[in-house]
């Protein structure tokens, strides 16, 4: 009942009726799993550099409509930030402006349930730009990988550290580490998790 209320709220201060799909309720098995790069690790304040996403549907990741895209940021990128994506201003020569990207990545997720590791942290600095752009926070439902590794890891003791770094989970579930770290590389990676974690029952799976 809250929820929904939130949402018709949320929808009263769109801008563009023209995203009203985005309140849609949705009911199919497609998620998009996305991932973001940024000038630093605050959402408040840092910016969008690229954004890297792809479509899943039942047990398959679509890679031939996947989405990529590069952003003019509005801020200087950190130097902790380029030791982690190696992404240079010089590289950004030839980004997109955030209104150019941000509604096509909009028509690109549609009103789907959004996937990702530490979603909320790339919803939040989104959700900035959509709010700016068309007066609305992002409205989709959100999937957390972490949480979901967690919830399917197999304890030996109450007092076990469970590592949820986003290597470790790949290393865990006997997947692929693809060599480039990006947005893009990384959205495909969190989506051969999310389809690993899809098979094992909450609580019940045992990695070695």
């Amino acid at each position: 009942m809250i929820d929904s209320i939130k949402r018709l709220y949320q929808k009263s201060k769109l801008k563009d009726s023209s995203f009203e799909f985005l309140f849609e309720i949705y009911s199919g098995d497609e998620v998009i799993v996305l991932d973001t790069e940024t000038t630093g690790l605050n959402p408040k304040k840092d910016a969008i550099i690229s954004i890297g996403a792809v479509r899943v549907k039942g047990n398959r990741v679509y890679l031939g409509n996947a989405f990529e895209e590069y952003l003019k940021p509005d801020t200087k990128i950190s130097i902790e930030s380029i030791k982690i994506h190696g992404i240079r201003e010089i590289d950004l020569q030839n980004a997109k402006d955030a209104k150019d990207v941000i509604p096509k990545l909009l028509h690109f997720i549609g009103n789907r349930p959004i996937v990702g590791y530490y979603i909320d942290f790339d919803k939040k600095i989104l959700s900035r730009y959509t709010k700016d752009l068309i007066g609305i926070e992002l409205p989709n439902q959100t999937i957390e990988l972490s949480q979901m590794y967690y919830k399917r890891y197999k304890k030996h003791s109450a007092y076990e550290f469970v590592d949820l770094k986003f290597d470790t989970i790949i290393e865990q579930l006997d997947l692929p580490k693809l060599g480039k770290h990006d947005a893009l590389n990384d959205a495909i990676m969190s989506a051969m998790i999310y389809l690993k974690l899809k098979t094992i029952p909450e609580y019940k799976g045992a990695f070695s």
